[in-house]
């Protein structure tokens, strides 16, 4: 029989209030992964937002979560989950996915996961990962991987926004060609960098300085391609994104 990587689905937001749509989006995703003949869902979790999260119009988290409670009386497989509304102020989307994690894996009485060689789980690794590079955490990497994200590129002169976008978080960097900034990864790998982006030619080249070395990145256009270069001590990985016409 073949092995199916259990996953639990989870979602973050408001739910100001709660809807079918909401529920009907679970579905889909279970539908999905299960189609793919290599995940077995066996759990979803619904977080409310924290009422620091400063939406106009947010009713409170408690009225929130209990609304969520009552959508959720019929269901067998989706729960609510109140800990992200319960914290002292709002917090990212990156800790609430953490927090789930560690708390599924001590649910189900497991203390590593399969392959990670004994290494604490905040720090396991891929095999394709150097040691340098293991304190991202499994789940988020994995996650990663199967992002899909847009890329939004504003420029006035040498003024430049570039807007990273996808369904689990989005990322804008603003910036001034030649001058060197502090770059807050908060929600990406949680680090500080100062950070100088320049032209090489008709490349973007940025250059990271901070805990790890050799980080950066190179940008540019190949027809209606925009090739991404990251490298991080001495790794490299690419990306192409397709012009949207």
């Amino acid at each position: 029989m073949k092995h199916l990587t259990p996953l639990t689905l989870l979602a973050c937001g408001s739910f100001n209030p709660i809807t079918n749509m909401h529920l009907r989006l679970f579905e889909l995703a279970r539908d999905h992964l299960h189609q793919t003949g290599k995940y077995q869902v066996i759990g979803g979790i619904i977080s409310p937002v924290n009422d620091d999260y400063g939406k106009q119009g947010l009713v409170a988290a408690k009225h929130r979560v209990a609304m969520a409670h009552l959508a959720l009386e019929t269901s067998d497989w989706i729960r609510v989950d109140a800990w992200e509304s319960q914290q002292r102020q709002w917090i990212e989307t990156i800790a609430v996915l953490r927090h789930h994690y560690k708390e599924l894996l001590k649910s189900h009485h497991i203390r590593k996961l399969p392959g990670e060689n004994n290494r604490p789980i905040e720090k396991a690794a891929g095999p394709s990962f150097p040691s340098s590079l293991t304190d991202v955490n499994i789940a988020i990497r994995k996650i990663a991987n199967m992002l899909k994200p847009d890329k939004e590129i504003i420029q006035n002169g040498d003024h430049m926004i570039i807007r990273t976008l996808s369904t689990f978080k989005n990322y804008i960097m603003d910036f001034h060609i030649g001058k060197e900034f502090e770059e807050d990864l908060t929600g990406v790998d949680d680090r500080k960098c100062m950070t100088c982006v320049t032209w090489d030619g008709d490349k973007l080249l940025c250059v990271q300085k901070g805990e790890k070395e050799g980080r950066g990145w190179t940008q540019w256009i190949e027809g209606d391609e925009m090739h991404l270069e990251i490298r991080v001590c001495g790794v490299k990985c690419k990306q192409v994104f397709k012009k949207v016409h």
